[in-house]
């Protein structure tokens, strides 16, 4: 029995091997580090700039970025955060001015624009658009308007 157990255990740590990898610039500097499972990208990883501020992280499923991504700037400022399912974006993604602040969000569904979109000025609402598979249905500069036409539990 215990030779049988051994042997699985031999066989599955062969079979899916996973290792912590760390890939580095010309420079030296890190470029990504992140879990390998079977040469592939797995679990959560981090990609840097040459200046060795953070770029992007988030999780991998079978080289396909999934679940939720942050994503920054040069200097190292926020510049995006969303979900990603199979490597499409999903769901509400969050876009940033080079303050940090909100400048629009906007929903996806298979890496297309389906559902609001609302760009910020001042932390304020001043433009909606709703869209379906990528093409723009409705826009509205009015908020008045917009919150009349829509049924706000959309915007969860």
């Amino acid at each position: 029995m215990r030779l049988i157990l051994l042997f699985f255990l031999f066989t599955v740590s062969v079979c899916a091997q996973k290792s912590y990898q760390k890939n580095y610039f010309d420079t030296g500097k890190i470029k990504s580090e992140g879990w390998i499972i079977n040469g592939k990208k797995t679990n959560y990883w981090k990609f840097y700039y040459q200046n060795g501020l953070l770029e992007k992280e988030g999780h991998f499923s079978n080289k396909n970025k999934i679940k939720y991504w942050y994503f920054y700037r040069l200097n190292g400022k926020k510049e995006a955060e969303g979900h990603y399912a199979n490597g499409k974006k999903l769901k509400w993604w969050v876009y940033y001015n080079g303050n940090e602040n909100v400048s629009y969000k906007c929903q996806f569904k298979n890496n297309l624009k389906d559902g609001y979109c609302l760009q910020y000025e001042n932390n304020k609402v001043v433009l909606a658009q709703k869209h379906k598979d990528d093409r723009l249905i409705k826009e509205w500069t009015d908020m008045e308007s917009f919150k009349k036409d829509n049924n706000l539990r959309d915007l969860k």
